[in-house]
């Protein structure tokens, strides 16, 4: 009887994740949107280009009902996707240094402010 409770919970465990991978291409396609709003795009980051390449097969395997072959390949198109996003220049797009920062005095484009200037440290941990 056991035996027969294991089994079960065996099959049950592999139905539920033979299931189209909904979560899985939702997380990717939303990785790449987050890329490409970032500035990323498939002639500037090849990792952008190919997060675009597995999305496309995930979409390709989906409709084959190869759900095991669609899940990775979204998976791999969410990790693509993620490194285009942190291989982006920070700053003004262009990989230069960041815009200068505005006195709040004048308004103009100067001498940064002391909390631009250096960076605040964190509070000390409190006492044991």
């Amino acid at each position: 009887m056991l035996r027969f409770i294991a089994v079960f919970v065996g099959i049950a465990c592999l139905v539920g994740c033979a299931g189209a991978p909904v979560q899985e291409m939702s997380d990717a396609r939303q990785a790449i949107v987050a890329a490409r709003v970032a500035g990323a795009t498939e002639a500037n980051s090849p990792d952008l280009y190919a997060a675009e390449a597995a999305i496309t097969r995930a979409e390709k395997h989906l409709q084959a009902q190869e759900y095991t072959r669609a899940r990775l390949a979204a998976m791999q198109a969410k990790r693509h996707a993620g490194a285009a996003l942190v291989g982006r220049p920070h700053g003004d797009g262009a990989g230069g240094a960041p815009p200068a920062a505005v006195t709040p005095a004048s308004g103009t484009p100067g001498t940064p402010t002391p909390s631009a200037a250096q960076p605040t440290p964190p509070p000390p941990p409190p006492p044991h």
